[in-house]
């Protein structure tokens, strides 16, 4: 049993870069780098019940990782995967391939093992609250329920997209049900309060209070790298006016009252 998250995180980082390296060299073989977010989110999933079962902390602690780092994960992973199967590669993607052509393979090697390292940094709670020999405390739980609420709130954001997407009179359209009608990125939203519950949780631990840095990490990520600037850049491109009247009216990440379309 390790007692040190430190090589916990040793042991995820090895994991994760011999993973993200067998998933390039599928993505190569197949010329669809889409699977990376699959990885990712299944990656994540198994750094938590990694670090559960290798860890030497108390039991409630490490069931706390397994249990909800696993739920998070595969149920993740499991929809990416259902989107992308027998689909072509996503936008995003092809947009990367031409920006990066001619050194694509190269490029994409580096892209996913960056992917390897956000792995790491977001099984930080993970480590921490594994190799805790203490006992639970109350934020510990105020974190799980917080948790445990934003993969519900995620899971009705990607249930209502599906439906949207189900219905083929809203082809080429922005879904605005349920949660779209209140925020353009409310999967991106849902997804972050997942990680500030884990920076809860993890408060209480030895060294815990470094997974604060988790959430502020992500949203920086959403807002200013890969999330939310590629992702509104690619519904413009399919979507165009639908879509900038969408982002006039919905707001871009909190879940608020959308405001009403001025009369012409």
């Amino acid at each position: 049993m390790i007692s040190s998250p430190w090589i916990l995180l040793l042991v995820g980082a090895i994991g994760a870069s011999a993973m993200m390296i067998g998933v390039w060299l599928v993505s190569i073989r197949i010329s669809n780098a889409s699977y990376v977010d699959v990885a990712w989110a299944f990656g994540i999933a198994g750094t938590a019940v990694g670090y559960a079962f290798l860890a030497d902390g108390s039991p409630l602690h490490r069931v706390v990782v397994g249990g909800l780092g696993a739920v998070w994960g595969v149920r993740l992973g499991t929809y990416l995967l259902g989107r992308l199967a027998g689909k072509e590669e996503d936008g995003r993607y092809q947009e990367l391939r031409r920006r990066w052509a001619p050194n694509v393979n190269r490029a994409f090697f580096v892209f996913f093992q960056a992917q390897a390292g956000f792995v790491l940094i977001f099984s930080l709670p993970f480590a921490f609250v594994a190799a805790d020999g203490g006992e639970l405390t109350w934020l510990t739980w105020i974190g799980v329920a917080v948790a445990l609420g934003s993969i519900a709130g995620e899971l009705t954001a990607d249930t209502q997209l599906a439906v949207w997407k189900g219905n083929p009179a809203n082809k080429g359209k922005t879904a605005r049900n349920g949660l779209w009608g209140w925020s353009r990125h409310p999967n991106y939203f849902f997804e972050w309060l997942h990680w500030v519950g884990w920076a809860v949780i993890a408060f209480s631990s030895p060294y815990g209070w470094i997974a604060i840095f988790v959430p502020v990490f992500l949203l920086t990520l959403l807002f200013k790298v890969t999330g939310i600037p590629e992702t509104e850049a690619q519904s413009l491109r399919s979507r165009g006016d639908d879509y900038r009247r969408y982002q006039e009216e919905v707001s871009v990440f909190v879940p608020l009252p959308p405001k009403k379309r001025a009369e012409a």
